[in-house]
């Protein structure tokens, strides 16, 4: 799983919709002119009212704050203030820096009132009318009741330190810095109520429908988009929900009950295991992923999880791909493209040579430690983005409060070659009952390209 997003409605949306979309994470941005940052708590007093003021109402805006990771994208790296902004991302076409959400009246939302707020949230529409890209998940947080965005607002105006820190310009050229433009992709897509229980369903169903498609907007990832860059489907009644997508040179994979690459074959205490602690049955967290985890889903109730995971298991298997055949002969590869036996095959010596101390001959990994590539779904998924990368950049697992240590893996870049990538990622995904396309030395080579430009 991870974090962070075709009917063609609108020909004036045009192709500057579909990639201004695709733009990541920009967010609320001020406007204001005062420049003495201790005024933002007395401002916000004034808008919201010292009468209002509930401390129980900020805690809950706390937990929905990690529950949503506003502070994944909205904190620099490397010791940046939180919620202060400056964090840049690269988009295909351009940087976007994300802004400061902190109360500070100049450079932040100091001087928005609940209803600035609500419309920026809910509906993409900075305070003096500025269009928000809708890589800001938006399009979830539509879906937040008015108690949780009364609470957020409550949090972020009362509980977050105000930073007095611009926000860098972000570079994005002509003619993708058009927002207008997004005012009619905001007419065609965005969700205009909040979440509706479903009445057939129980209680917990519906929490977790609620955070899984509003707070988690786990379709922001885990969903492909379609012509103009919008989710596929925004809730379980589209079969293109949570089927998977890629998003910035990571493929977040199928969410639903397919037993191939989806959650067929975990349970509802392996999904909540593996938000809590990046582990669960195996898997183990990588990539954007890995921030999720450790910024926010940690953070979350073990009811809340468990809610989660509980919807989760509800999803039918959607668009399977690949499969695993358990106590299959790990002699052989099933298919692979490497017809000759394992031990003549240039794959099965890289994965020997590179690969087998930690995830062992068997492809079983070490529990708590390193993954098992053996029925793993993201190892046996169509779309190979995710497994390429990792060979050519490496990672490391989550640290988190409740879970094992970290645990790295090392990069391949200048190890191995495009083919030899291709090779043992290829025997990967035939061995020990996996069975899966293979890969090629034009896909190692691709993503490396993009991954280096």
């Amino acid at each position: 799983m991870m974090r962070r997003r075709t009917v063609v409605r609108a020909a004036a949306a045009g192709a500057l919709l579909s990639v201004c979309v695709g733009l990541l994470a920009i967010a609320f941005s001020g406007g204001a002119t005062a420049t003495d940052s201790a005024a933002a708590s007395t401002d916000a007093q004034a808008r919201g009212g010292a009468a209002s003021f509930d401390p129980s109402r900020l805690a809950r805006g706390e937990y929905l704050a990690k529950a949503a990771d506003c502070a994944g994208c909205h904190t620099a790296p490397q010791g940046g203030a939180p919620y202060a902004g400056g964090l840049g991302m690269g988009s295909p076409f351009g940087t976007i820096v994300s802004s400061n959400i902190t109360p500070d009246p100049q450079y932040g939302i100091g001087r928005y009132t609940y209803e600035e707020f609500e419309r920026a949230l809910r509906e993409g529409v900075a305070r003096g009318g500025k269009r928000l890209y809708p890589a800001m998940p938006y399009v979830s947080f539509s879906k937040l009741s008015d108690e949780d965005v009364h609470a957020l607002y409550e949090f972020m105006l009362h509980g977050v330190a105000p930073i007095a820190k611009p926000t860098p310009r972000s570079d994005v050229a002509f003619p993708f810095n058009q927002r207008w433009a997004l005012r009619f992709w905001q007419m065609l897509f965005v969700p205009s109520q909040p979440y509706v229980p479903r009445p057939q369903s129980d209680a917990i169903w519906n929490r977790g429908a609620y955070l899984v498609q509003g707070a988690g907007h786990c379709g922001a990832c885990h969903t492909p988009r379609g012509m103009f860059y919008q989710e596929s489907g925004l809730d379980e009644s589209s079969s293109d929900y949570l089927v998977g997508g890629v998003n910035d040179h990571w493929f977040a994979p199928n969410l639903t009950g397919d037993m191939g690459s989806g959650l067929g074959r975990l349970t509802a205490a392996d999904i909540a295991a593996f938000l809590k602690t990046g582990h669960g049955a195996g898997v183990v967290a990588y990539g954007s992923m890995v921030e999720q985890v450790e910024d926010s889903s940690q953070y979350l109730t073990d009811e809340d999880l468990h809610a989660i995971a509980h919807y989760l298991k509800s999803l039918p298997a959607q668009q399977p791909s690949g499969t695993y055949t358990g106590g299959a002969d790990p002699a052989r590869s099933s298919v692979n493209g490497n017809r000759v036996a394992d031990s003549l095959s240039v794959g099965f010596n890289v994965y020997q040579s590179f690969c087998a101390s930690c995830h062992r001959a068997d492809g079983r990994g070490v529990p708590n430690a390193f993954p098992a590539l053996a029925g793993n779904p993201s190892v046996i998924a169509e779309d190979t983005t995710s497994l390429i990368r990792l060979l050519i950049e490496g990672g490391n697992s989550p640290t988190t409060q409740s879970g094992p240590p970290r645990q790295s893996m090392p990069a391949f870049a200048t190890t191995l070659a495009d083919v030899e990538i291709a090779q043992v990622l290829t025997y990967i995904r035939g061995a020990w009952g996996n069975n899966a396309q293979p890969v090629t030395a034009n896909d190692v080579a691709t993503l490396r390209s993009e991954l280096h430009k």
